[in-house]
Formats: C-alpha cells, sequence, structure tokens
C-alpha cells in the first residue's frame, strides 16, 4: 500500500473519530440530563415508554493492590507478572 493510500485512510479514520467523539458527547449530555432528572425527583427507576431507566447506588469492593503493595511488597512481585500488548496510534 502506498503513502498517498495510507495517508487517504488516516484522514478518513481522524473524520469518523471526530464524528464519533460528537456522538459520544452528545450521548453523555442526554445521560446527564436523564440522571440530573431522575435525582431531582428523588427516584432510581423509571419508565419511559418502552424502556425501563435505572440509575441506582451499587456498592462494591475492590482489591487495594497499591495498599497490598505497601505492606506486602515481596507477595505483591511475587504474584504479579508483566504482559505485552501492541498499541495503535496515530500522532
Amino acid at each position: 500500500m502506498g503513502e498517498r493510500a495510507i495517508l487517504n485512510r488516516v484522514k478518513k479514520l481522524k473524520e469518523l473519530e471526530a464524528q464519533a467523539k460528537a456522538i459520544e458527547s452528545e450521548m453523555e449530555e442526554l445521560k446527564a440530563e436523564i440522571k440530573r432528572d431522575m435525582e431531582a425527583k428523588g427516584i432510581e427507576e423509571q419508565r419511559a415508554g418502552d424502556f425501563t431507566v435505572r440509575f441506582k447506588t451499587i456498592i462494591g469492593n475492590r482489591f487495594d493492590s497499591k495498599a497490598f503493595k505497601a505492606e506486602h511488597e515481596s507477595l505483591y512481585r511475587a504474584y504479579t507478572k508483566a504482559t505485552e500488548n501492541r498499541r495503535f496510534s496515530i500522532a
């Protein structure tokens, strides 16, 4: 594939990424509006036509690896492993 063909593909990719970013931004704003409305009403669930909208508080637990490493560094090192991946980027 020649440099011009790659350039055209990169330009098209950048255009699509810009469109996707604009759509994502609009989606997030709509979600924020719905959440604000539900919070103002003091509700966690409501019907909207055929849809059920939920905005619930979820309590979860996660492993605090930073604190574990600080207190048990040798165990942390014994059970961690390096990973490898490839990253695609256009600058």
